[in-house]
């Protein structure tokens, strides 16, 4: 039993001093060109010895000097020889050690492939992940190595990609060709960009060939993902702009008042949200990722009111004017910019996502679907269901019908038409600002937000045929998807400019829209 561990301890020493951070090692990693410290540098990661971590992390933050032919890391008055771990005492002579930009990634990267060899698969897996724009040639041993010794099925394969992608870049033909076989099966993003470089520089054109094949094969995989992106950012710009529609339905589309202050409401319920937030932030920090349910009904109730007080005090002398309910709600637009201005200052404020809402889902390595678009897309189907429920199924929604279908028959039946007209407008103004609470959590929020919806919001409804909730959802959606796939093609100037014609060219073939009015009332 003694023989055993006598054996095991001279083992143990053996590979000890295999591995160990050699004084010349430790100085060549810290004097020279960066050429000759990166070549330094990569020898000893692939030894994977622990004590390089304290070395390079001291290297990082500026705490080593070079003097008397060694390495000295020093904290304070405490001086150790970086190699040894021993005391050592500050030569008069020592030099600050240099790290240029290169230098420093390259160190990062030798404290990410120490992690390579850990037993957390987690930390393997993140290592890998942060070794991806970083992998060379003079990390190739190191790549193998770890490969090698890898268990998990997974990180082989990533490694297997960290290594062609150092392959691709050698001088040897071979190698280069068995890294272009090697990248065809990867599905990440950055690989694509990695051979569209080589191909830059490549001069063989038997190498040149194999890459430009392996790059259509990526290409077409993950053309996938990038045609998945633009459709999910183009259904969540058409959520956006229902929000912001559904309210101008009712108020333009239901009771004919052409509210040009439309886009003000949407930016009442996005300063709503702000004040909430600030709240919640003063004097319940610990609920603040809860601020955003607190947020949806203030802001809905802070439109609303401004709404019902638009009505009550203008619009409602001027039903059957269209024209003129446009200019005097341009004047409202003015004065409740100018106010938010006097207010909250003219400059955007920061409205910051709950912890939930942040991050996203990583679908496919080319696509993540970030959690508040998600939650966007939630909403406002809610909203919409809600406001069809309202309208369709309740004796508020079967009032407003009525009095904007037949104002004359409905107040001959009892119906108070003047109190039903502040309620819908109140209600078209409180949807206005769930758009702005919405809007707050994908964008900046400021006094002229909604100006920038201002358009969208009546091309929607118009489009979509006047008074018809459903056409509004078609079109929102529709407009929404056709804006990314244009801008995908030819730009986001000109994609808008296309959306534009084409609504003008629709509506002189459709003037009614997608869904037309039937019955007695349509005109």
């Amino acid at each position: 039993m003694l023989l055993r561990l006598i054996l095991f301890a001279l083992c143990a020493c053996c590979v000890a001093g295999a591995h160990a951070l050699t004084p010349d090692q430790a100085l060549r990693i810290a004097q020279g060109d960066s050429d000759e410290r990166i070549v330094a540098l990569n020898e000893v990661v692939v030894a994977a010895d622990p004590a390089l971590a304290a070395y390079v992390q001291a290297l990082l933050a500026d705490e080593v000097k070079v003097g008397g032919g060694k390495a000295l890391i020093v904290r304070g008055e405490q001086v150790t020889d970086a190699a040894t771990g021993a005391a050592a005492t500050l030569p008069g002579d020592a030099e600050d050690v240099v790290n240029p930009n290169r230098m420093r990634r390259e160190l990062e990267a030798a404290l990410a492939a120490l992690q390579l060899f850990s037993p957390d698969r987690a930390v393997r897996a993140r290592a890998v992940a942060d070794l991806k724009s970083q992998a060379d040639v003079g990390k190739l041993a190191l790549f193998e190595k770890a490969e090698a010794s890898e268990t998990d099925p997974a990180i082989r394969a990533a490694l297997a990609m960290l290594k062609a992608s150092a392959l691709i870049n050698a001088e040897d033909k071979a190698q280069r060709l068995a890294a272009a076989q090697l990248l065809a099966g990867s599905d990440q993003p950055a690989t694509k960009s990695l051979l569209l470089e080589r191909l830059a520089v490549e001069a063989d054109a038997e190498v040149k060939a194999a890459l430009n094949r392996t790059l259509a094969s990526v290409s077409s995989r993950l053309a996938w993902g990038e045609t998945l992106g633009v459709l999910f950012t183009g259904a969540s710009l058409g959520s956006i702009l229902l929000l912001a529609a559904l309210g101008l339905a009712i108020t333009y589309g239901l009771m004919g008042v052409i509210n040009m202050a439309h886009g003000e409401l949407i930016m009442i319920g996005a300063y709503a949200t702000y004040f909430v937030q600030n709240l919640f932030r003063a004097y319940l920090p610990e609920a603040f990722d809860a601020y955003i349910l607190a947020a949806i009904p203030a802001s809905f109730l802070a439109s609303a009111l401004v709404g019902a007080a638009m009505e009550r005090t203008v619009i409602r002398f001027l039903y059957g004017r269209p024209l003129e309910t446009l200019l005097a709600t341009w004047g409202i637009s003015l004065i409740l910019m100018q106010s938010v201005r006097t207010l909250f200052g003219a400059q955007n404020v920061g409205v910051e996502n709950p912890s939930w809402l942040s991050g996203g889902i990583q679908v496919l390595p080319n696509l993540v679907l970030p959690y508040n678009r998600l939650a966007i897309l939630a909403f406002a189907a809610l909203v919409l269901l809600g406001m069809a429920l309202l309208i369709g199924k309740t004796r508020l929604g079967l009032f407003v019908r009525g009095v904007t279908q037949n104002r004359r028959m409905a107040a001959c039946v009892g119906v108070n038409t003047a109190r039903v007209d502040t309620y819908a407008f109140a209600l078209g103004a409180g949807i206005a600002g769930l758009a702005g609470c919405a809007l707050s959590q994908v964008g900046n929020v400021g006094p002229d937000l909604g100006q920038g919806y201002i358009v969208d919001s009546f091309m929607v409804v118009v489009l979509g045929g006047v008074g018809q909730i459903a056409g509004t959802v078609y079109a929102g959606l529709g407009l929404g998807l056709m804006n990314k796939l244009l801008e995908g093609w030819q730009g986001a100037v000109l994609a808008k400019i296309m959306v534009l014609v084409f609504i003008v060219i629709f509506i002189q073939k459709r003037p009614q829209g997608i869904f037309a009015l039937k019955g007695r009332s349509a005109e």
